[in-house]
């Protein structure tokens, strides 16, 4: 695709100003370029640190990576594809959607490739933003951040962990050139992306210890066939009946994610349990039987990964990691186990959001300081004392289809932006009281969900305060409602 090649013009970028700088070129600044054309605005440009668009779907090519939401729906409205392959994408098809959404969108000649924020500074006095990057800075009077919440590398505070002498990459990071056949291979980590590629390595290697702080529910998936030509032909031929489909599955979820139906979160469990009966030896089974209820961390699935736990040569090791070797990896009993090749699947540091950037607003307000009990925006998308900064995927957004959030989102933004232009507005910041109380019910309506206040809930949702700052509580229809109503007065306009 255009402009992804480092020789492209995607790569020559010339900091400079302009109505709007998008910050990220994965989901959410692909669909708010898209929109920004479509509402006639040309004068933005998306900065993308890679050398390409996709976001996680271009860095997360970890084997097995795929998507937990079935493609029918993980497409924007605006842009659907008839055409996937599979009930759960893979990875390499979900990024050609995106790359050939950027082309179709007509969005290379606004992308800015292999440009790095480093920070952002806002100029009260000129109402415009200052975006520092490695190739110089942009000015703008309005950034959108689309960094999202994948994007920040989780690395382990393990002692020795530098001395090790084999290989060692992040999950998010694979290192394609370095073969693991037959090698011994240590996995650290048991969440969502080690549910997916622990089961894609396993036939491979020699060993497998898969280091596991805690078990987590691994539901079976129901649909996970490739559609069949006939099927594909047939949502080709007839757009409705994909679009059905994509109902359909909207409506399911929409019934799971509120987790408040107790018979359904009693099903969950009992799913889970029948998967898990896939372990043979019941020691093994013991280990990966979760001590929580089902919904207390990131719903898994997989079909695959169970099994994995039957071949001779793959260890599930529970025990804590005491420290790491240069020749393999300790454990509080005393026991080392000898490994070549240490695969960090530790996730992301999710609660960071546009914290990882250096963001100062008014009166020398860091956003990190800001945030210093959590992130918290007014409908995930404004902070306090930021005058025309928006985020997408941020803080409490995460719940259903992102893509639909985001959506929902990027068409929020749309209508400050048009009430900037209508009334002539140099800046646009929310009310710190309208932000207060916003959080203070959404915090109200998270501590509902019982499932999340159980006891060992301690994943990626919450930050040391003990906030949850990663979840939605309500349905995706919600969301809709929430940021399709009329807020005028709860920002300051100057």
């Amino acid at each position: 695709m255009a402009g992804t090649d480092p020789s492209s013009d995607g790569r020559e970028a010339v900091a400079g100003r302009h109505r709007i700088v998008v910050v990220g070129a994965g989901p959410g600044g692909l669909c708010m370029g898209a929109k920004l054309r479509e509402a006639g605005y040309e004068d933005f440009v998306i900065l993308e640190r890679s050398d390409g668009v996709g976001g996680t779907w271009r860095t997360n090519s970890y084997p097995g990576a795929a998507c937990d939401v079935q493609s029918h729906l993980y497409s924007f409205s605006f842009f659907r594809n008839v055409e996937w392959s599979l009930p759960y994408s893979r990875q390499p098809e979900i990024l050609d959607y995106f790359e050939r959404f950027a082309k179709e969108h007509r969005l290379e000649p606004h992308l800015r490739l292999g440009v790095e924020v480093r920070g952002a500074r806002w100029d009260d006095g000129g109402a415009q933003w200052h975006v520092d990057t490695d190739r110089g800075t942009f000015v703008a009077d309005v950034v959108v951040g689309a960094v999202g919440m994948f994007n920040d590398l989780n690395w382990p505070d393990i002692p020795g962990l530098e001395t090790f002498a084999g290989t060692m990459f992040h999950s998010a990071r694979w290192d394609h050139d370095h073969d693991l056949s037959g090698e011994s291979v240590a996995v650290i980590g048991s969440g969502a992306s080690a549910i997916q590629f622990v089961p894609e390595i396993a036939p491979t290697v020699g060993r497998l210890f898969h280091f596991q702080r805690q078990p987590q529910w691994v539901l079976p998936k129901a649909e996970d066939e490739p559609y069949p030509e006939e099927t594909i032909a047939r949502f080709r031929r007839d757009p409705a009946a994909a679009n059905a489909l994509r109902d359909e599955i909207f409506d399911r979820i929409e019934h799971v994610i509120t987790f408040s139906d107790p018979q359904l979160l009693r099903a969950s469990e009992e799913a889970g349990l029948r998967n898990l009966a896939l372990v043979e030896d019941p020691v093994t089974r013991e280990k990966l039987t979760p001590r929580g209820p089902w919904g207390c961390h990131r719903p898994l699935s997989s079909n695959v990964y169970y099994p994995t736990f039957n071949l001779p040569h793959v260890e599930v090791v529970t025990d804590a990691i005491e420290k790491v070797t240069p020749a393999g990896i300790v454990t509080v009993d005393g026991v080392e186990r000898a490994v070549d090749t240490i695969i960090l699947g530790t996730g992301f540091a999710t609660t960071r959001y546009l914290g990882v950037i250096d963001v100062v607003g008014r009166r020398g307000l860091r956003l990190a300081d800001a945030w210093a009990d959590g992130p918290q925006a007014y409908l995930g998308i404004a902070t306090a004392g930021f005058p025309n900064l928006f985020m997408l995927y941020g803080p409490n957004t995460n719940n259903g289809s992102i893509l639909f959030m985001i959506e929902c989102q990027v068409a929020y933004i749309l209508r400050q932006l048009e009430r900037m232009e209508t009334e002539g507005l140099r800046s646009l910041d929310v009310r710190p009281d309208a932000m207060a109380r916003y959080n203070e019910r959404l915090q109200q309506d998270l501590d509902r969900i019982e499932v999340w206040q159980a006891g060992g809930c301690h994943g990626y949702y919450r930050v040391p305060s003990g906030r949850i700052v990663t979840q939605w509580p309500h349905t995706m229809t919600e969301y809709a409602d929430w940021t399709g109503r009329p807020d005028a007065d709860a920002y300051d306009v100057h």
